[in-house]
């Protein structure tokens, strides 16, 4: 196997790699370099979409040579797959650790959004990379992305289950999987419209959003059922039909 293949691989196989848990004393300017890569590349594959980027495109954004790029990675492919690989990692370990610090359901339900929306206000690109190209991956990256990604979201549903449960049996049940996937929707959302810069600082947004999802937008309370209003019989294409 060549270098160039064992410093990429040490990076995927390696759960204490310096590029996902960096290290003052072994973050090596290997692994600054490839951090710039892969955050260059995500900005790139966000701005022009994965298929429609080159690695000639990823070269010029880093002015790093093609020769060079190969050195750091073996293919465009290998450059997402770092990239959703290292974002999970990342997310999935600050969850596990800061989870340690409460058993509070609600408390750790809390930590849960700020995890998650303090993550990726800070890397925003990445996360519409993650939300876009989540099925442009194939084989043994697919399935080691998609690892993470299902256990990232048990530990999410656990904890959903955790404050259901706390609010005790008379409480009206939500089902979780919904629940679960709903909240992901809110949260990565934010891509399209949240300005970190902007007014709304990402602790205000953790706030709302964590109130917004375990009150509801009218205050908690279970609302009376709205009366079905009459529909007109319309086709269900998205394109109109063509006038006569």
């Amino acid at each position: 196997m060549s270098q160039q293949r064992a410093n990429t691989r040490s990076l995927q196989d390696n759960p204490q790699s310096a590029i996902r848990n960096p290290q003052p004393e072994d973050f090596t300017r290997y692994d600054q370099k490839l951090e710039f890569i892969l955050r260059t590349s995500a900005r790139v594959f966000a701005e022009k979409g994965f298929h429609s980027t080159s690695m000639r495109d990823i070269a010029r954004a880093t002015k790093v040579s093609l020769a060079g790029l190969y050195y750091y990675c073996a293919s465009k492919d290998e450059l997402l797959f770092l990239i959703q690989d290292n974002c999970f990692g990342r997310v999935l370990e600050r969850l596990e650790a800061r989870l340690k610090e409460t058993g509070d359901p609600v408390e750790r339900f809390r930590v849960v959004v700020e995890n998650h929306l303090s993550f990726f206000a800070a890397n925003m690109a990445e996360m519409k990379v993650l939300s876009h190209e989540a099925e442009s991956l194939a084989g043994e990256m697919y399935e080691k992305v998609s690892g993470k990604k299902q256990q990232y979201t048990r530990t999410v549903r656990r904890i959903l289950s955790e404050v259901q449960q706390r609010r005790g049996a008379g409480a009206r049940k939500v089902d979780l999987t919904v629940a679960t996937y709903a909240l992901f929707g809110m949260m990565n959302w934010i891509y399209n419209w949240y300005d970190p810069r902007g007014k709304l600082s990402v602790a205000d947004l953790v706030e709302t959003v964590t109130r917004l999802f375990l009150n509801g937008f009218a205050g908690g309370g279970d609302l009376a059922p709205v009366p079905p209003r009459p529909r007109a019989d319309e086709p269900l294409s998205v394109w109109r039909a063509p006038r006569a």
